[in-house]
């Protein structure tokens, strides 16, 4: 991973976990690390190696495939040292996209670790409070 860049100290564990996420989505994944993750950052993610380069990697390839993906967040709550972001993200404006949690932990104002969940929008449901 390349040289951190200066974190800005007024913003809130919660404002930089949802920052990192709008950042991934748009495309500057490097730039997501380089500015959030901390030196030791690992994540849970079963598909990559548990190291942020292999994530990096894969966040970088999806980007690329997918330019037009969009990112909205749901919810984001935080408490302590962690930071559960709800969101839907979508490919692209066709798809129906992913209802997607992610959870932050953080240690000296970086992300240390990461947990991320999803679960596919349906195109029919039977719940009449929708999926969000």
């Amino acid at each position: 991973m390349q040289e951190q860049q200066q974190i800005d100290q007024t913003l809130t564990i919660k404002e930089r976990a949802v920052s990192f996420l709008r950042l991934v989505a748009s495309g500057s994944v490097r730039e997501a690390f380089n500015s959030y993750a901390g030196t030791d950052f690992c994540h849970h993610n079963p598909y990559f190696r548990g190291g942020a380069e292999s994530l990096l990697a894969a966040m970088e390839e999806n980007a690329a495939e997918n330019p037009d993906k969009t990112f909205e967040v749901k919810r984001a709550i935080e408490e302590g040292d962690t930071v559960a972001v709800h969101s839907h993200v979508k490919q692209n404006a066709e798809d129906l996209g992913a209802v997607v949690i992610h959870i932050f932990r953080f240690e000296d104002s970086r992300i240390a670790e990461l947990w991320d969940v999803g679960q596919p929008v349906p195109e029919n449901s039977q719940n009449e409070n929708g999926i969000f």
